[in-house]
């Protein structure tokens, strides 16, 4: 008799997850705009300081391994919500040792 509960089930989890979809599409979304910002400093201070900032590199190193994970999220590739919903993401490869411009 209740043969249609599981349908209704499954389509509220889908509902729930496209919720959290937006939410995190929100939250790429600043990811984006802080990375942008943090590029832009890296750069103004690696003319002025003639070397890079390493915190700043480091930073933007797990906020880029965070952005890869909200976005398998978001895209059906991973179940486990991303940050704040679990751990913050730990930096997938460190950064490079040596920047070179050529």
């Amino acid at each position: 008799m209740d043969t249609a509960s599981p349908m209704t089930n499954s389509r509220k989890s889908i509902a729930i997850r496209l919720l959290f979809s937006l939410l995190f599409f929100v939250i790429f979304e600043l990811l984006k705009i802080i990375v942008m910002f943090s590029t832009l400093f890296q750069f103004i201070y690696l003319f002025l300081a003639g070397t890079y900032s390493q915190p700043l590199r480091r930073f933007c190193n797990k906020l880029s391994s965070y952005a890869y994970r909200v976005l398998r999220f978001v895209t059906l590739n991973d179940n486990s919500k991303p940050f704040p919903f679990a751990e913050f993401s730990r930096e997938m490869d460190p950064p490079t040792e040596d920047v070179r411009f050529e």
